[in-house]
């Protein structure tokens, strides 16, 4: 194998493979990216972890076809730090793979080609089309609600499901909150039936549609998915598990409710939480009058206390709530106001965005 790349080329490809190639795993192999150079095809950077899976295709110049396994971080360590300009990679009989830019040189210990797994090939995938940041945006609004919980498997990542033919959902939940978002889609596209979609491939798609490119097609087979996006493959398991029943976990009623500046509500949040509990980061609002009342109490820090203007409806209330899980909620959106809707002190509290129905998340109360 012999070629030539542009070095921000190469970096961008490896790049692309931090975040699925292991760093710590008995099988060596997968710490290690996949090379395939191919005349008139240019050059295929692949990584694979067992579980999650990113082919890109990049412009080079190829002298000589081949394929080769190197270490993924270390060969974008090197490539990263290039001067620029053109690197060469060749690698004939033996096991090294030699880079050269400019005055640099390498020689890297390399994997037969042969030895690096497969990568599912999901048939007959099918699903929809979405412009990168509208996907994006449903991920921002729900990837921190994920549970961390590794006992809690069918909770570590994103529920997608098409709640009508020109609308899908995605919600995440860890037991103590909820998010949910929803978003239009063109007629006809097809979800057969909720996925749930694990948290690495999320932050690795994540990460993929936070580059410039066009639509992203994403399409589903009963056990995996596929995302396609300009020259760039990812192909991820799902999770095998079911989903819980998150529409019971949503209150159907609420007497009370206050309507709150966003931006000021999340200010007021921080600076109280500075004085909460380093583990619960409990805070009490009190909604009385025209304002609320934000505070929290540490016996081994000290208290604090703030309060906003407010439009209350249903009358005065006292509860406690995660201040970062009030902060996560509402930081996520981009409305002028948000509305925080309650049964009474030990009920859940609704979330919503003042103008924008497509987005709600719930948060349980906390004894404080």
């Amino acid at each position: 194998m012999e070629l030539k790349i542009a070095v921000e080329e190469l970096a961008r490809a490896l790049r692309r493979t931090q975040g699925i190639i292991e760093r710590k795993t008995p099988m060596a192999v997968l710490t290690n990216v996949l090379l395939e150079a191919r005349s008139g095809d240019g050059v295929r950077v692949t990584a694979f972890d067992n579980e999650i899976g990113l082919v890109g295709q990049h412009p080079c110049e190829v002298t000589a076809g081949g394929a080769v396994a190197v270490s993924g971080r270390h060969m974008y360590d090197i490539v990263s730090h290039l001067p620029g300009g053109t690197v060469s990679l060749r690698h004939a009989a033996g096991t090294q793979l030699d880079i050269a830019c400019g005055s640099s040189r390498f020689k890297i210990m390399t994997t037969p080609a042969e030895d690096y797994p497969a990568l599912p090939r999901p048939e007959g995938a099918v699903g929809l089309e979405l412009p990168p940041d509208v996907m994006l945006r449903m991920i921002e609004r729900t990837h921190f609600a994920i549970s961390t919980d590794e006992t809690r498997y069918n909770l570590g990542g994103v529920f997608l499901e098409r709640t009508r033919e020109d609308s899908i959902r995605m919600v995440a939940t860890d037991g103590h909150r909820l998010c949910l978002v929803d978003q239009p889609v063109k007629e006809g596209a097809r979800l057969e039936r909720g996925v749930l979609i694990p948290k690495k491939g999320l932050m690795e798609l994540r990460r993929l549609l936070g580059e410039d490119g066009g639509v992203c097609k994403l399409g589903f087979t009963k056990g995996s998915a596929i995302v396609t996006r300009d020259g760039v493959t990812m192909v991820m398991r799902l999770v095998d598990g079911e989903f819980p029943d998150y529409r019971q976990v949503i209150p159907k009623e609420s007497g009370k409710s206050v309507i709150v500046d966003r931006q000021a509500f999340t200010d007021t949040l921080k600076r109280v939480a500075v004085v909460a509990s380093d583990k619960t980061f409990g805070v009490r609002l009190t909604l009385a009058g025209d304002k609320v009342v934000i505070s929290s109490q540490n016996p081994d820090l000290g208290d604090a206390q703030d309060e906003l203007p407010a439009k209350i409806s249903g009358g005065d209330l006292e509860i406690g709530f995660n201040a970062r899980y009030l902060i996560d909620a509402v930081s996520v959106l981009s409305c002028d106001e948000v509305r925080i809707e309650v049964a009474d002190q030990l009920s859940p509290g609704v979330i919503r965005a003042v103008g924008d129905d497509s987005y709600l998340a719930v948060v349980m109360p906390m004894r404080l």
